[in-house]
């Protein structure tokens, strides 16, 4: 049986935390995001923008997370040779960790930048030979009283 966890015993402290993750992507890609002449626009601007958006909307979308007041949300986006990394930084002041909103900010910040990559990434059949999300994970997460 599903239920969601009760948190009413914890104190309300001050939490962080860190997420990452890597999008693999083709050379041309590479350069098109660098050059700015994405059609859809700047892929790390609205990378960004969905992770932190995403990050508010975690609740809604895992459904036994609890609703978290987020203070601060900061998406950073580092084009690489091979791909994008996307790291986040959550914090609150709540009862339960922040590291499932870093973690949804990167999913989310990642999916976008595939979205406005897409036409690039394709085949000659439409399929995604090389694109792939990769290694998403917690880096670091923080309790401070």
């Amino acid at each position: 049986m599903a239920r969601m966890v009760d948190v009413s015993p914890k104190p309300v402290i001050r939490r962080e935390a860190v997420a990452e993750g890597f999008i693999k992507l083709n050379r041309q890609t590479i350069a098109a995001i660098r050059s700015g002449s994405l059609e859809k626009g700047d892929a790390a601007e609205i990378a960004k923008l969905g992770g932190i958006a995403a990050a508010k909307r975690t609740p809604e979308l895992l459904l036994l997370c609890h609703p978290i007041p987020i203070e601060s949300m900061d998406v950073e986006v580092d084009v690489l040779e091979d791909g994008v990394k996307v790291t986040s930084y959550v914090t609150a002041t709540a009862k339960t960790g922040v590291e499932m909103e870093a973690l949804t900010a990167v999913a989310v910040a990642l999916l976008n930048i595939w979205d406005v990559t897409k036409k690039l990434e394709k085949d000659s059949q439409g399929q995604y030979p090389s694109t792939a999300l990769e290694n998403i994970h917690v880096v670091k997460k923080v309790k401070r009283p």
